[in-house]
Formats: C-alpha cells, sequence, structure tokens
C-alpha cells in the first residue's frame, strides 16, 4: 500500500472528524439552511458537507472518505480529486438551492462522496479496471432505487438522508472528471 495514500486517507478522515470539536451551536450554524442561506449566511454553501448530525453520522463519512481514497487514489490524482470534491459540492449546493426547493437543511460529506465515487468509477473504468464498471452499475442502482422509492438503503443507520445530494454530488463528480478530460484533449 502506498504510503502517500494512507496519509491522505488519514488526513480526509481527521479533516470530517474535527467539526466534532465545535460546539454543537456551531456545527448547526453550518448546516446548509434554506432560510439561513436566503439571509445571505453563504458560508453554509461549503460547511454543511463538513459538519454532521452527530458522531455516528461523522464516523460513518469519514471511515467512507478514508476508505475511497485508498481505493481511488492511484486512479485520481490528488488536484482531480479535489477538483472533483469541488465540483461536487457546487452541484450539489446548486441542485438542492434550485432542483429541490423543499429541501430546508443538510448536513454531511455523503453527496460529495459519492461525487468521488462516479469520478472513481469512471476514472477506473477509462483505465479499463473492471473495478470501476461494477463500481458505476452499483452506483447507478443505487441512485435510481432512491429517487424512485424515496429511501436509503440503510448505510445512514436511520440517521435522515437527503438523497437529492447524493444523485447532485453523483452528478458534479462525473462532470467534474469527464470536463477535465475533454479540456486535456
Amino acid at each position: 500500500m502506498n504510503r502517500r495514500l494512507l496519509v491522505v486517507a488519514l488526513l480526509a478522515s481527521i479533516g470530517l472528524l474535527l467539526p466534532l470539536l465545535l460546539p454543537e451551536a456551531m456545527q448547526t450554524a453550518g448546516r446548509y439552511d434554506r432560510t439561513a442561506l436566503a439571509g445571505g449566511e453563504w458560508w453554509r454553501l461549503i460547511s454543511a458537507h463538513v459538519v454532521h448530525l452527530g458522531l455516528r453520522h461523522t464516523l460513518l463519512d469519514a471511515a467512507a472518505a478514508g476508505i475511497l481514497v485508498l481505493l481511488f487514489g492511484e486512479a485520481l490524482s490528488a488536484r482531480t480529486g479535489l477538483v472533483v470534491v469541488v465540483v461536487s459540492l457546487v452541484a450539489i449546493d446548486a441542485g438542492l438551492w434550485f432542483f429541490s426547493p423543499n429541501i430546508q437543511w443538510y448536513a454531511g460529506a455523503s453527496g460529495v462522496l459519492h461525487g468521488v465515487i462516479a469520478a472513481g468509477g469512471l476514472a477506473l473504468a477509462g483505465m479499463r479496471d473492471w473495478r470501476g464498471g461494477v463500481l458505476l452499475v452499483l452506483l447507478t442502482s443505487k441512485l435510481i432505487f432512491e429517487q424512485y422509492t424515496s429511501g436509503d438503503l440503510g448505510f445512514a443507520g436511520g440517521l435522515p438522508v437527503v438523497l437529492d445530494a447524493h444523485l447532485y454530488g453523483a452528478l458534479g463528480g462525473a462532470s467534474a472528471l469527464l470536463g477535465m478530460r475533454l479540456a486535456r484533449r
């Protein structure tokens, strides 16, 4: 295992755990909140993706972030990974604001993580790695299930899940990777 990837995986996980040190009121003030955003609290567009609904939610996303770095670290460069994260974040914020006006609040990294899965799956598929195709089929199936049933697959352990964030994040991650590839040509 590449030592650099282990360090990046650890840092990604720790980065998601750090907001737990903040007082609960600050964590709540970091969530995506439609009313607060309309009132000019724009920092929530970024902070919403790092604050969570508690320890269990944070641990789930932190573990997933570390695993995704290890899984896709060879297929996605650090620069590409950063672009994927930023574009996924923007896609989620824009998608929730413009296409999901019924969503009043959001917190967590799961949408961005779906963006990383989409981009990583595409990158592996582009390298002719069979895991990429399998991941893309599984991700697409999961997103379709979520959108058509309005139910999650139980990974959140009973926590409320904003399923639209998963869809927007995956679209953002895929768009970021495909856009970067087109720009290189």
